[in-house]
């Protein structure tokens, strides 16, 4: 009987195995055919689509990096990306730390302004936020664009670090307090380095956002010396024609520092998510 329970059990098993397999192989043909026809000429991609190519070509990449001015465009992205996620960090972890601590009616409201962030739309605010950005003077600025992202991924970030704050036991803090911090002290130096895991995955989830983000700089940076990545990518598609072999080494010079900084992040987040699984 054990035996013959045991055979369905490695039955389902294998057929589950198979259909993710099926399902992996799916998912890796775009890239595939991404990666692939950035090697090829034109004539190659269109006479063979799916084929490797004949001859390894870094011609592509090499005028993709100069049409693009890659280090400009990606000098920009690193600075709103960088900052905007820094700011996200900053100011989440300090907003979250007296909604998770002291629970009167008050922070319950203002968490709840945090959450109908987290609910409406960005898209709905886009036409407020442009006449506020002109009144400040910040139009076509990366400040302007750093802002935004900032005050765009502060909702879920609260979210985030208010759960994780709320596991972590107050006695910790109390006995900083009987030894003489103050509450400043007491979240910088007790409560804010535990919160490494969340602090990986925020920084992680912002950075995907942000790098990939086309509409905000699409419609506040007008300058093409304020250009980010997606917006080179997006200036060099023809309006009635695309030269794919030109325009996919775009594409794959635009994703591959966010792919190396996700593989060397990725334990973090993993960690990060987990804990906070165990946690809740």
């Amino acid at each position: 009987m054990k035996h013959t329970i045991k055979n369905k059990k490695d039955g389902k098993r294998i057929i589950l195995e198979i259909v993710l397999v099926i399902l992996t192989i799916f998912m890796l043909v775009p890239i595939y055919y991404l990666v692939v026809t950035t090697f090829k000429t034109p004539e190659q991609a269109t006479a063979n689509p799916m084929g490797l190519p004949t001859s390894i070509n870094f011609k592509a990449y090499v005028d993709a990096w100069k049409l693009m001015e890659y280090p400009r465009v990606f000098k920009n992205n690193l600075i709103i990306t960088g900052t905007a996620v820094f700011g996200v960090v900053m100011l989440s972890a300090m907003a979250a730390y007296p909604i998770a601590r002291r629970r009167h009616k008050l922070n319950k409201i203002v968490f709840f302004i945090f959450l109908t962030g987290i609910m409406v739309p960005y898209q709905m605010a886009v036409i407020p936020i442009y006449k506020l950005m002109i009144s400040l003077k910040l139009m076509n600025k990366l400040a302007g664009v750093i802002l935004i992202d900032i005050f765009i991924n502060v909702p879920f970030a609260v979210f985030l670090f208010r759960g994780f704050i709320s596991t972590i036991p107050i006695e910790l803090e109390e006995a900083a307090s009987i030894d003489g911090c103050g509450i400043f002290k007491v979240f910088w130096r007790v409560t804010f380095p535990l919160l490494k895991p969340v602090i990986a995955t925020v920084i992680i989830l912002n950075s995907l956002n942000i790098w990939n983000d086309f509409l905000t700089p699409l419609l506040f940076l007008q300058s093409r010396e304020k250009d980010v990545i997606l917006q080179e990518v997006y200036r060099n598609i023809g309006q009635f024609s695309i030269d794919w072999t030109s325009f996919f080494p775009m594409m794959v010079l635009g994703v591959a520092p966010l792919v190396i900084f996700y593989v060397f992040m990725q334990k973090y987040i993993i960690k990060g998510i987990a804990s906070g699984a165990v946690k809740g």
